[in-house]
């Protein structure tokens, strides 16, 4: 076995680690039959993630990108799925994953209609992704940043002047 197939083999075993780690909040809505303290977003942009990767990995003809985000948007859709099922914000959550299938219909669209030309379309299309990816890490920080607006005086959360100071 040559380097690359073993880093290939640890780039799946890794990354599948990763997106299992959805696996702990899938039991506790199972038991709890709640959703209560599970933030939806993090699975719906990684969802859109591992979506847009595998689209590039097609492209690419990369059977690695292509393993791992098959795996992972099976269990994104799991996650959401079971979340869906959980949730008492069943209209919030619809809404949340019709807007994120807009996004994804009018982005692959783009790349698929726009953008034919191999390279471009390859280059923007991973620099696309390399975005969401950001935007995948950064979704759970969204619920921490609304609480902490939410704990702030009323007359704070009013002037964004004095919030400035706050947080500096």
């Amino acid at each position: 076995m040559d380097l690359i197939q073993l880093l290939s083999w640890a780039c799946i075993v890794f990354t599948v680690g990763m997106f299992s780690t959805g696996l702990t909040d899938l039991k506790k809505m199972r038991e709890s039959k709640s959703t209560e303290n599970i933030q939806f977003l993090p699975f719906l942009i990684t969802c859109l993630n591992n979506l847009g990767w595998l689209f590039y990995g097609i492209l690419k003809t990369d059977q690695t990108i292509v393993v791992v985000n098959t795996i992972g948007a099976l269990l994104q859709i799991l996650y959401i799925t079971m979340y869906f099922l959980y949730t008492k914000q069943k209209r919030l959550v619809t809404l949340q994953t019709l807007a994120a299938g807009t996004v994804l219909i009018c982005v692959w669209l783009y790349f698929t209609t726009f953008l034919t030309e191999g390279a471009t379309r390859l280059s923007q299309l991973g620099l696309t992704c390399s975005l969401v990816t950001i935007g995948m890490y950064m979704s759970p920080l969204i619920d921490l940043v609304c609480k902490a607006h939410r704990m702030l005086p009323s007359d704070v959360q009013q002037n964004p002047a004095s919030s400035a100071v706050v947080f500096t």
